[in-house]
């Protein structure tokens, strides 16, 4: 590890082009030293690693074979795009990664041309890539589109669906399937280098074609030798799938072999059409406690690199929203064998890990694939069981569509785990759930809650878990106020709220995590504060009877106004026709950037100061 913190090689590049100008005998000391570099900066800043680590020679034959930022890199997701970032200007404001007004955690357009799209969500690399190489060829340019996938993102439906609709139309586009979760060894990988090489240079690709236009003129010879070609390469190259969807498909060949990869791109670079290129790399390659455990060192704080293990958090006597969520979870599962869980490649972030361990043949992980899972869930509910899917508030959005159709239409007994509700802090607006009460609450037969604390929190997923119809319980990341979690499980009205706090002229409405801020504020203006509980259904009798005792409503929410649980509130005064004063408080009309948790809510004045200088500068 390099603790004089020179780096002879990395100190000189400052843009890509500079990568260009080395000798090609000088990109693996440059790898050596960026990899260096990653860890020391990382285990200052906290941040995706073990990713970061296992893609550092793909980054520099990448940059220096393809002319960026005129050829165009799209990496899914971006949790792999730190040495990217690196090399592209940003290495000095490394240890600023995800914190206010720092380096984003994801590629971004708004932060550097050579981030060719915003990412974050997975499995979106192939079609962004597929529509820039469609745009520019109908303008008549000649740059090079490469997307770059993992093997989990590419378990997505969307990635294939790009593929198919690449092969269709012959696009001029290169995709790079980066798998760090299967090895070579060394017999099967000399042979595959030695057939990458051949399959891969331009001599081989202008004999195949014209092969085919002449063949094609014999049509059972052709036939032959289309089935012969595609039972060697069966046997060699597991890439037949890419074949039948139009790609020339090259590989595995390994992912850390610096000249291979480079002379392998040259030759791809020099071919047109759909090319999909397979290499094998190991998550947190060059540091050997991520190689040990990969998962561990995905997303890491701030830590000491010369050590064995990462910073261990002193124990807490108060669980998470997401521990509650897991422990009701395996709790509810012992009592009613009808539960199943479901996730979306999301076992560890959404607390589904004892679960998983306790009851494995009802513990189903859908990959990423999102849309998949939700009508999983509605088939499996049509035959009486009662499904819980736990996902995050923001990936919840990419099955709106089976949310709508498949479970709610249907009216079926399925019950949404929503983790990750609201500001989420470093991973910034990709990962915020902002929207979830406004895309919730305008679905018909939805059932919307959300828990003010943990014990709360427990009673909620039991009362969706038995309610007839689709429910939701959304709630944000980390702990809550700390109140205790009772073993027992009780079912809440539907509908009632809760108020928390007596006073006088203004009533504060409050939901879910901004109960907390909004009760301390409450307390000082001696206002009347209400877990309101449920956005839908509203509490309607409450609000008629509030209305009558008080002079203001304030609403307080952690997601966007725009259709959120205040504009219930507001949908129903008017629909009665209750003239009065409202303050709708919540998420601004925009995209709340990166920060902490608690940098964030302050910024948008949703803590207990921000919630008071809202109020009395409304009420004065």
């Amino acid at each position: 590890m390099n603790k004089s913190g020179s780096y002879p090689l990395l100190d000189t590049i400052h843009t890509p082009a500079d990568v260009r100008k080395l000798r090609k005998d000088q990109l693996k000391p440059l790898a050596k030293e960026l990899r260096e570099f990653l860890t020391q900066s990382v285990s200052v800043s906290g941040g995706h690693f073990s990713a970061g680590l296992g893609t550092v020679e793909l980054t520099v034959a990448l940059h220096y074979v393809f002319d960026t930022p005129s050829d165009q890199l799209v990496w899914d997701v971006g949790h792999q795009a730190y040495p990217h970032k690196i090399l592209t200007g940003r290495k000095d404001r490394m240890t600023t990664i995800r914190t206010r007004d720092g380096v984003s955690a994801f590629p971004s357009r708004a932060e550097s041309e050579y981030d060719a799209f915003g990412v974050g969500h997975s499995s979106t690399s192939i079609s962004a890539a597929l529509g820039m190489a469609i745009a520019s060829s109908l303008k008549g340019e000649d740059k090079q589109m490469v997307a770059i996938i993992g093997d989990g993102s590419i378990t997505g439906g969307m990635a294939f669906e790009a593929m198919n609709h690449a092969g269709a139309i012959d696009a001029n586009l290169l995709v790079i399937l980066n798998d760090n979760d299967m090895s070579i060894s060394p017999p099967v990988g000399a042979m595959s280098n030695y057939l990458t090489k051949v399959l891969s240079s331009k001599f081989y690709s202008s004999i195949r074609e014209e092969s085919k236009k002449a063949l094609k003129k014999m049509p059972s010879v052709w036939e032959l030798a289309r089935r012969t070609e595609e039972h060697m390469k069966g046997m060699i190259v597991p890439g037949t799938l890419f074949e039948e969807l139009g790609f020339n498909y090259i590989g595995p060949i390994d992912g850390h072999d610096m000249d291979m990869l480079v002379s392998t791109l040259e030759n791809l670079k020099a071919i047109s059409g759909p090319r999909f290129l397979h290499i094998v790399t190991k998550k947190g390659k060059g540091y050997a406690p991520a190689e040990l455990d990969p998962l561990a060192y995905h997303g890491v704080p701030a830590f000491d690199p010369t050590k064995d293990c990462l910073p261990k958090s002193a124990p807490s006597p108060h669980p998470t929203y997401t521990e509650v969520f897991g422990q009701w979870l395996c709790d509810m599962a012992a009592v009613d064998e009808r539960l199943l869980g479901i996730t979306p490649a999301m076992r560890e972030g959404s607390g589904l890990v004892k679960f998983s361990e306790c009851y494995p043949t009802r513990y189903f992980d859908v990959a990423i694939a999102e849309q998949h899972a939700v009508t999983l869930a509605a088939g499996q509910a049509c035959q009486g069981a009662k499904p819980v899917v736990a996902i995050y508030s923001t990936f919840l959005q990419r099955a709106y569509d089976q949310l709508i159709h498949d479970v709610a239409l249907q009216n079926l007994d399925v019950l949404f785990a929503l983790d990750r509700a609201g500001l989420v802090g470093p991973d910034g607006p990709t990962h915020a759930g902002s929207f979830d009460y406004s895309y919730l609450r305008c679905i018909p037969n939805m059932l919307v809650m959300a828990p003010a604390d943990e014990n709360e929190c427990r009673q909620m997923l039991y009362t969706g878990f038995i309610h007839q119809g689709p429910a939701s319980v959304r709630y944000p990341r980390g702990k809550g106020p700390g109140v205790a979690v009772e073993s027992t499980m009780t079912e809440l009205p539907i509908g009632k709220a809760d108020i928390r706090h007596q006073g006088s002229r203004i009533a504060i409405l409050a939901w879910g995590s901004m109960v907390t801020p909004a009760l301390a504020a409450g307390k000082q203006l001696n206002a009347t504060v209400v877990n309101m509980r449920f956005v839908k259904p509203i509490d309607e009798a409450l609000l008629l009877e509030l209305a009558k005792t008080h002079d203001v409503f304030v609403t307080v929410e952690e997601n966007v106004l725009a259709g959120g649980a205040g504009s219930a509130a507001n949908d129903f005064l008017q629909a009665k026709r209750i003239l009065m004063p409202v303050l709708n408080i919540g998420l601004p009309d925009s995209f709340v950037e990166q920060g902490t948790r608690e940098e964030l809510l302050a910024l948008c004045g949703l803590n207990t100061q921000g919630l008071i200088e809202q109020i009395e500068g409304f009420c004065a």
